[in-house]
């Protein structure tokens, strides 16, 4: 079975989305955080199975504002499969994170949408299934 195992993000400030990632996702831990000599500092946050690798935009880069998701090439959001998505929601909110767009009821899950301070967007999903016919249907 094809598994996702890492995500690569260049992101503006490495301790905000950690601090992000750590709400989402309660059992990632910081692996490694560096700033190799003459380089850019990078950050590998995760559990034992699934990270995401953080990194400054290359010490020669001029960064430009985050494209705009939905309207330009390009990944539109990120969605992680949470446990306790109410409470995870109470956290985000408490914290000023930024809705995105409203879900429908669905009957096998909930989800949620946020933008991190880098209005990267997020999806939330907490499954009320294990069967893949229930978890993954439309409706």
């Amino acid at each position: 079975m094809t598994k996702l195992e890492h995500a690569n993000i260049t992101v503006p400030d490495i301790d905000e989305a950690i601090r992000f990632i750590q709400i989402v996702a309660p059992d990632f831990e910081v692996r490694k955080d560096v700033i190799p000599a003459a380089s850019y500092r990078w950050a590998h946050i995760g559990n034992d199975e699934y990270y995401f690798a953080l990194q400054e935009p290359h010490l020669d880069a001029t960064p430009q504002q985050p494209r705009k998701s939905y309207k330009n090439f390009g990944v539109n959001h990120i969605a992680l499969v949470v446990e306790n998505l109410s409470e995870i929601e109470t956290k985000l909110v408490a914290a000023g994170y930024r809705r995105s767009i409203d879900t429908p009821t669905e009957k096998h899950r909930k989800r949620l949408y946020f933008f991190d301070r880098f209005d990267f967007e997020w999806e939330l999903v907490e499954y009320s299934s294990t069967k893949p016919s229930e978890k993954f249907l439309y409706e």
